[in-house]
């Protein structure tokens, strides 16, 4: 068996690997030989009786807990299972915190080091107290906008319209109490984003970038959207859909206008809410939001629950908020639901007017949601067989509006034989052009649809 998750071999002791004990205490536990080399085989340790006594009592003096230390003795030599259980608490190697990743040991440090101590005090970064800022110091107007919300939505009682902002924030679990023998309590981080009229002030990059590309190193023009998060909400939305979104004008019975966008708010909206209660501010850097001519991408660093993929966010499953207390303000406010059906939401919305399925991306901590107006696009197209002179053609007509038999050579640098066979492949066997006449360059095509 190869090294994993929770499982480590070392041909002999050093007391370095103490560090390695600390790592599997922090993670999920795990299992140490000694006497093995890098593939599991059995290479021996001398003073094997030896080291099965000094090395639980090396692990307490050292780091505090207990291990389990089992000695066998094969034919091949002797060699030590050292078993590690989790523990709630986190456990230093002389000041320093490890922790198992994958079948890595790592040192954690700054701010991957704040979330772990977070985590194992069972606090979340949203929910860090913050000193010497006062509830006078934060937006009454945003008060009024979320318990307006909140009781239009039937997620607060109308009494609590009534409710001065003190209680509205311990009803909302958005304070915590100064240690025994002070008085009075400290708002939270989640309290600063949502209502304080200038959140940048404490937290570094908690706004959001909008930008209009012309392709991916091209932008035309951009916005930048500050305040707190219910405002932040209120207007990417409104510019969003103002200045970046098309809409279709029509009338009904000639009289009442009418708005078609080329993506649905609702789900535009849904994403955005996403992005701002699962964004991982200790990373400093703001929500970007890029608008292209054929789709829209909203990334925001992040991180899916441990031991998720993408295919557990397309699945049925339980909100796992990344910022609970954001989240729960976002609820009671109306914005959205606590039962984990944002991704479905979204599909649901865009598959009603004829759009593709919002696709998402996860890579470390970037995590990006992309809708799109049509299914042509060079993964999707290749994923339905084309080569890559196809997909260029299908891309050239969807940027130019038609492709003949001459473009196609001119584009691929190739006979007009294999350009004949190829477009007609396109045309009669994957249906994604249609013939639409003929000229002296050859036969016209289009994209189906369009």
């Amino acid at each position: 068996m190869s090294e994993s998750q929770s499982t480590e071999y070392k041909s002999s002791w050093r007391d370095e690997y103490l560090k390695w004990i600390c790592g599997f205490a922090n993670a999920n536990g795990g299992t140490i030989y000694i006497g093995k080399d890098d593939n599991g085989k059995v290479v021996g340790i001398t003073d094997a009786k030896k080291m099965l006594e000094e090395i639980p009592n090396k692990v307490r003096d050292v780091l505090g807990i207990l291990v389990d230390v089992n000695l066998y003795e094969t034919k091949e030599g002797d060699y030590l299972e050292i078993i590690v259980e989790p523990y709630s608490n986190a456990i230093s190697y002389k000041g320093q915190y490890h922790y198992r990743s994958g079948s890595t040991k790592q040192e954690l440090k700054g701010v991957a080091l704040e979330k772990f101590l977070l985590h194992k005090k069972g606090k979340r970064w949203d929910s860090v107290p913050i000193p010497k800022v006062l509830v006078s110091d934060l937006k009454q107007e945003t008060f009024e906008f979320f318990k307006k919300r909140g009781v239009r939505s039937k997620r607060l009682d109308e009494n609590n319209l009534t409710d001065n902002n003190e209680r509205l924030l311990e009803n909302l679990k958005l304070t915590e109490n100064l240690p025994a023998g002070q008085s009075g309590s400290y708002l939270k981080r989640a309290a600063i984003l949502l209502f304080h009229p200038d959140p940048e002030k404490f937290v570094t990059g908690a706004y959001i970038k909008i930008g209009y590309f012309e392709n991916s190193a091209d932008l035309i023009f951009q916005d930048e959207i500050h305040g707190n998060l219910f405002e932040q909400i209120e207007k990417t939305l409104d510019i969003l859909f103002t200045k970046y979104i098309k809409a279709i004008i029509s009338y009904e019975n000639g009289i009442n206008r009418i708005e078609t966008y080329e993506y649905p708010r609702e789900a535009v909206r849904e994403a955005l809410l996403n992005a701002i209660a699962h964004k991982d501010y200790s990373g400093l850097t703001p929500i970007q939001i890029r608008v292209y001519k054929d789709r829209i991408m909203i990334w925001n660093e992040g991180h899916l629950p441990e031991d998720w993929t993408i295919n557990n966010l397309l699945k049925e499953h339980s909100s796992r908020p990344f910022n609970p207390d954001i989240a729960n303000a976002f609820f009671r406010s109306g914005y959205i639901e606590s039962w984990g059906r944002g991704i479905s939401k979204m599909t649901e919305l865009c598959v009603a007017i004829g759009l593709p399925k919002p696709s998402y991306l996860v890579e470390g901590s970037d995590f990006w949601v992309v809708f799109r107006k049509d299914i042509y696009y060079a993964e999707h197209l290749q994923s339905l067989g084309l080569n890559d002179r196809q997909v260029k053609a299908v891309l050239f007509v969807k940027e130019k509006g038609k492709i003949t038999n001459s473009d196609y050579q001119a584009l691929n640098d190739i006979s007009k034989r294999t350009a004949t066979t190829e477009l007609t492949e396109l045309a009669d066997k994957l249906k994604v052009l249609t013939k639409i006449g003929t000229s002296g360059a050859g036969i016209y095509y289009k994209i189906v649809g369009q």
